[in-house]
């Protein structure tokens, strides 16, 4: 007997992939039901009866010729009667700006299809022979609801779900045979380099075995043990054997991004079979000058919907890799959105290359993977380092006083209700102003709920306005925000003993932020998406720091590998005689500058790193004193692509002359760049690279003092010598490289800040 193969699908993705029809629509008057539609799912959801169950879990083996469907989604609500002869009904909740009285039954087939699925699903579980059905349409406009209502026999939903996946399955059969010659392939495979590097096998079998034990994995491991093909080579390898569906590679920058395609192109040319798609923002891969996805503004929207499937069907059966060029390719060869064609692409690719916001952002995460009970995902999270501050960033929000000002004036006798309630935030700010007075900030454990009242009010009011599409000259300036208010509202529903609200005065404005201290707790909800979570980067010191912070549990594995390289090729000095604090660096400056110069005057190329452009442009100044012949460039505060690219193109390894940089520490050129061999030969670090003091370091100082006492380390230091390890990292990329790193400052010789040196450097100690 032939097994059946087992094909995995949410009750969207399916009824989407089969039924979907006509253009693409993501207008305010559309994209506001999404945004919205949680808020209103639970509104409606909060009036019912205490017979209607909400947000209820279905799952359903089906088969259907040589498969087995896993067919799992979550019913907005099942109302279980009171009454033995009343019939159990499954409510779909859709929310709209619609008049509800131009809605039938007819309205929306796919509304209809959802339902009728989870209705089949439920029926077949609980042995009804008769079920309701519940279409809810909720305007989110004049907050009245309309209900439609139709009852069905077991046996229609049946043929109906039937009829759903017998078109569904030349998708099954595509990814059947895929899969196949995918596994044949993965099994075939074998590490592409001859030889493993010191470390890099450790790392490959830990990550492996972390994905056996379903248990998450921080690594700190140093540049040159090639983290990048050491971790996706065995999460490939357990997708081939079934313990993963699917794995996402997540990064902070574009370099990143590219190594990662960079290691599949390897692998394929070992003879891999693998998707992989690389996930570009909407912005840059949009093909109009403005992103504007409508039918009336751009061609690619309009009938993008009749046209996705073939573009879908044609790139799965030609390409293994959606790159953006490739992405760009067939989406102009199809005539479809290349931003929602590589959403689509995604759900077919095995390999997911992007940007953490992705899986972590509460506002922008790929919900299409990540709303159904269960996942069965690796989360490959590169230069993990970053992702602490980037997490408090995503679930974090502000606004300023100035900008609400301005709106309060522009809507002035034009939009009487927006302009009063902008009027009762700027008098909510005057009083948070008033209690900055003396300090020049105000802070509070409390949420500011009189604020959320106002702004949902205010959200309410913007959504008619914008979604009657009134092209007025402020048009724009309100719909931004729209979204700034949205965003501060949505980040209110995490607020909890990890956040605090502060109001700091900037010059004639005044900011107010709901602030996550510690991003743990939502990063481990996070995290919890998928199976498995690999954190790795050459900088995870100390693990337990990175581990806290990102959400770690105590049953995690920890890993530390020793760097493969010869640690004679680095030249590492500390200049422990001279004082970079702040108060002592009018005095201490001229010596830095000449030490600087006295490292440069070997001939080559030199990066020096400093806490801030005052304390480099200080530097500088004097330096050009000592060593007037030498080149030098120096990074500036608002540095386009260009430019960046332009400055690096500048360490050449045919210089005849000494090219010496100046940057500043956790900048644009203190990370993710890659100067191998002549290109660089020397890193000087000015100081241990504290942030600066500021409201909120001190704010994450008090709530770690309070809650294990390592306030001043979880705050400053820690951060600080993170960008110190990643500035000295530039020098030593490939075994062939040989440099220098000198390393500025009395606190470098403290046993708190030598504990946090890499295993592998031979530090010399000089005055």
């Amino acid at each position: 007997m032939t097994k059946k193969t087992r094909v995995k699908i949410s009750v969207r993705n399916l009824i989407e992939i089969i039924l979907r029809h006509g253009d693409l629509d993501n207008r305010f008057r559309s994209n506001v039901r999404a945004v919205e539609g949680t808020k209103a799912h639970q509104k409606v959801q909060s009036m019912q009866k205490s017979n209607y169950n909400a947000e209820v879990s279905l799952k359903q083996e089906i088969e259907l010729d040589e498969f087995i469907f896993d067919i799992e989604g979550r019913a907005d609500g099942i109302i279980i009667p009171n009454k033995q002869e009343e019939l159990v009904i499954i409510d779909e909740i859709k929310s709209t700006t619609m008049m509800l009285n131009q809605i039938d039954d007819t309205f929306n087939l796919l509304h209809w299809a959802q339902a009728k699925t989870y209705a089949y699903i439920y029926s077949l579980q609980n042995d009804l022979d008769i079920i309701g059905v519940q279409l809810t349409y909720y305007n989110i406009k004049t907050k009245e609801l309309k209900k439609i209502n139709k009852q069905y026999k077991k046996e229609e939903l049946k043929d109906f779900v039937y009829e759903i996946l017998e078109q569904y399955i030349v998708w099954a059969k595509l990814i059947k045979e895929w899969r196949e010659k995918r596994n044949e392939s993965i099994k075939a495979v074998d590490f592409p380099y001859k030889n493993y590097r010191q470390g890099q096998r450790k790392l490959a079998v830990g990550v492996y075995r972390a994905m056996e034990d379903e248990k998450n994995i921080f690594v700190q491991a140093p540049t040159g043990i090639g983290k990048t093909i050491s971790t996706i080579f065995p999460a490939v390898k357990a997708l081939g054997v079934g313990l993963r569906d699917k794995i996402f590679y997540l990064t902070a920058k574009t370099i990143t991004r590219q190594a990662a395609e960079e290691a599949f192109v390897l692998l394929r040319r070992e003879g891999l079979r693998f998707k992989s798609i690389t996930l570009t923002a909407k912005e840059k891969i949009c093909f109009i000058e403005e992103c504007s996805c409508n039918p009336d503004d751009c061609e690619f929207a309009k009938g993008h919907f009749d046209r996705i499937n073939d573009a879908l069907l044609d790139i799965m059966e030609s390409e293994d890799e959606f790159s953006r060029m490739i992405i760009e390719k067939y989406a102009i060869k199809h005539k479809v959105c290349p931003f929602e064609y590589a959403l689509d692409l995604a759900i077919w690719a095995d390999c997911v290359i992007c940007d953490y916001n992705y899986v972590f952002d509460p506002i922008v995460y790929l919900r299409r993977f990540f709303d159904t009970e269960q996942s069965n995902y690796t989360f490959l999270i590169d230069e993990a380092h970053n992702l602490v501050d980037r997490a408090r960033e995503m679930y974090s929000a502000q606004i300023n006083k100035k900008k609400f000002m301005n709106l309060k004036k522009i809507t002035k006798g034009k939009e009487k209700k927006i302009h009063k309630l902008l009027g009762k935030v700027n008098s909510f700010m005057i009083s948070l102003k008033n209690e900055c007075e003396e300090k020049g900030f105000y802070i509070q454990k409390s949420e500011p709920e009189e604020l959320y009242y106002i702004f949902m009010k205010l959200n309410r009011e913007l959504e008619e306005f914008l979604t009657e599409g009134q092209k007025t000259d402020y048009y724009n300036d309100l719909l931004e925000l729209y979204f700034d208010v949205y965003r501060f509202l949505k980040i209110s529903e995490f607020y909890g003993d990890n956040y605090i609200t502060y109001a700091q005065k900037q010059k004639k404005d005044i900011i107010l932020k709901i602030f996550c201290q510690d991003p743990s707790m939502v990063l481990s909800e996070c995290i919890s998406r998928g199976k498995t979570s690999v954190f790795f980067s050459a900088t995870l010191m100390p693990i337990k720091y990175f581990a806290d912070l990102l959400g770690g549990k105590e049953e995690d594995y920890t890993m530390y590998l020793d760097s493969p390289y010869d640690p004679n090729n680095l030249d590492l000095s500390v200049a422990r005689g001279i004082s970079t604090r702040y108060k002592d660096r009018e005095d201490t400056k001229q010596i830095i500058a000449s030490k600087i110069a006295s490292i440069v005057k070997n001939k080559g190329n030199y990066l020096v790193f400093f806490s801030s452009f005052k304390y480099m442009n200080d530097v500088v100044d004097i330096f050009t004193d000592y060593s007037p012949k030498t080149k030098i460039i120096m990074q500036n505060n608002n540095m386009s692509e260009q430019e960046r690219e332009d400055f690096l193109s500048k360490f050449d390894e045919k210089n005849k002359e000494t090219l010496v940089g100046f940057c500043v520490l956790g900048g644009l050129f203190s990370e993710g760049i890659d100067l191998k061999g002549n290109r660089l030969n020397g890193a000087i670090v000015v100081g241990v690279g504290l942030p600066q003091i500021c409201i909120e370091r001190d704010i994450i100082r008090d709530f770690f003092n309070e809650k294990n006492s390592k306030g001043f380390e979880y705050s400053y230091m820690y951060p600080g010598m993170n960008k110190v390890l990643q500035a000295a990292g530039r020098v030593i990329r490939t075994e062939e490289d040989k440099g220098v790193v000198l390393l500025i400052g009395q606190r470098f010789a403290y046993n708190s800040y030598k504990r946090l040196f890499p295993k592998h450097w031979n530090v010399k100690y000089i005055d």
